[in-house]
């Protein structure tokens, strides 16, 4: 049998960040220019990238575009997700579902041992695995169905 998959295995390595600081703005820019829909708000301790926070493309809406201030004056600190959910890359793959599910998140930062970012788990990358898996599945049932044509001949 193979391996059991990590959140360390399905994380993207890649992730954007910013820092408590961070201008809104200039978090929303870098947004964009990524293409993501979430920052990891990180401190950066003794060399080490720590996480502090999350803000979503949701959270600048909700949190400021609909309640009508002005983003100008405003730092990622104002606005970012504290309680933040968070994985360890040595979790599984069924308690990370599970951590997502009972948080209600779609993105979880990954942390090594000593609590560094490591990467990023989005809901779509679980959901990639998930349907290689079923699709496996699959075409077990249609080899069985194949073998079992050519034993009736």
């Amino acid at each position: 049998m193979g391996k059991q998959l990590t959140a360390g295995d399905l994380c993207k390595r890649k992730v954007t960040v910013g820092y408590e600081h961070t201008s809104l703005m200039d978090a929303a820019q870098m947004m964009r220019e990524e293409h993501v829909g979430s920052l990891v708000v990180i401190a950066d301790e003794d060399g080490k990238r720590l996480v502090r926070g999350m803000v979503t493309d949701r959270d600048i809406v909700m949190a400021v575009v609909a309640t009508g201030l002005d983003p100008e004056p405003l730092l990622l600190e104002d606005i970012m997700s504290e309680r933040l959910v968070s994985a360890n890359a040595s979790d599984s793959l069924t308690d990370l579902i599970r951590s997502m599910r009972e948080h209600g998140v779609r993105r979880v930062p990954v942390v090594d041992a000593q609590d560094e970012l490591v990467g990023m788990v989005t809901m779509d990358d679980v959901l990639k695995v998930l349907a290689q898996e079923l699709s496996l599945l699959v075409g077990t049932i249609d080899r069985g169905m194949q073998h079992e044509q050519v034993r009736r001949q």
